[in-house]
């Protein structure tokens, strides 16, 4: 069979597998996710059919789910001001954390210095923070945006170091034979090697940002507009349990969204975890396909 035409047809071929993979990819990291979240729902209906247990105790996930939609427009500023806090937070601790983590890798002194005091740190209750805070940073969104960059900065700093501490020396060797500056060996070489252990702390401090800033909301005073904490907190003492569960879905859900959003960027920002070759460019693949099947 001539080359051109055994090209020919193994094209259409090669394009359709790769569109069964690529559906197969997108249902197993989309599917089964959300078939989850939908079977813990049914379990939390079927529990409270079951033991037929009180509405002002539990409530079904309609009613909870209802009770945010009723009350969409008094949430949604609200929501929103936790999304702010979250992410003014989780920037700054992660902005903090990389930087210590890589000034005390290459610091050794620095390092076992500090590093005793961030342990320390963490050791202090984040409710003892807010009366502090607000005595020293006032009144405002600023106490909560320090205490998400507190609960955040250390599983990054953590894994930064870690990430740093076990670099290939065989690659570091390799480049100081070839003469490379230590800046290009840190940016070529030690951040790349370091990345996937940069946004495993990542992912960490994403899970608890939002912990971080329904903590702020809580211990710290709220302004005019209220917080979502505070709402929360005045539904328990109304004793409408369905807007509590509805609120608690509501926090749930803006912490699963900002963890989806660090692993979609760790997905962008580490390709090689996914393929081992480079992407040719779309003016190499246009010079590899054999002239028949090019489109003029």
């Amino acid at each position: 069979m001539d080359p051109q035409t055994r090209d020919l047809e193994r094209a259409p071929r090669e394009s359709g597998q790769r569109d069964r993979s690529r559906t197969q990819t997108v249902l197993r990291n989309v599917g089964i996710p959300v078939l989850s979240i939908v079977l813990v729902l049914l379990l939390w209906q079927a529990i409270v059919i079951i033991f037929h247990v009180a509405p002002y105790i539990a409530p079904r996930p309609m009613a909870a789910i209802q009770s945010v939609t009723d009350n969409w427009g008094l949430l949604w500023p609200l929501v929103l001001g936790t999304i702010r806090e979250t992410i003014y937070g989780f920037v700054c601790g992660a902005v903090l954390g990389l930087g210590l983590g890589v000034i005390m890798a290459k610091t050794p002194f620095l390092h076992r210095m500090v590093y005793p005091v961030l342990v320390l740190s963490q050791g202090v209750p984040i409710i003892a923070l807010g009366a502090p805070l607000v005595l020293i940073l006032g009144f405002g969104v600023t106490p909560k945006v320090v205490i998400v960059a507190w609960i955040v900065f250390f599983p990054v700093t953590v894994n930064v170091l870690a990430g740093l501490s076990h670099v290939d020396q065989d690659l570091l060797n390799l480049a100081r034979v070839y003469g490379a500056s230590r800046w290009r060996t840190f940016w070529q070489i030690e951040i790349p090697a370091s990345t996937t252990s940069l946004f495993a702390g990542m992912k960490i401090g994403a899970t608890y940002a939002v912990t971080g800033a329904i903590l702020g909301e809580l211990v710290t005073p709220s302004g005019a507009s209220g917080s979502l904490a505070l709402y929360q907190e005045t539904a328990n003492t109304n004793f409408n349990v369905a807007a509590v569960y509805g609120t608690t879905m509501v926090m749930t859900a803006i912490g699963i969204s900002w963890f989806l959003l660090i692993v979609g960027s760790e997905v962008l920002a580490t390709p090689w975890q996914r393929r081992t070759v480079a992407r040719r460019s779309m003016f190499r693949r246009r010079r590899d396909v054999p002239p028949t099947l090019r489109v003029h």
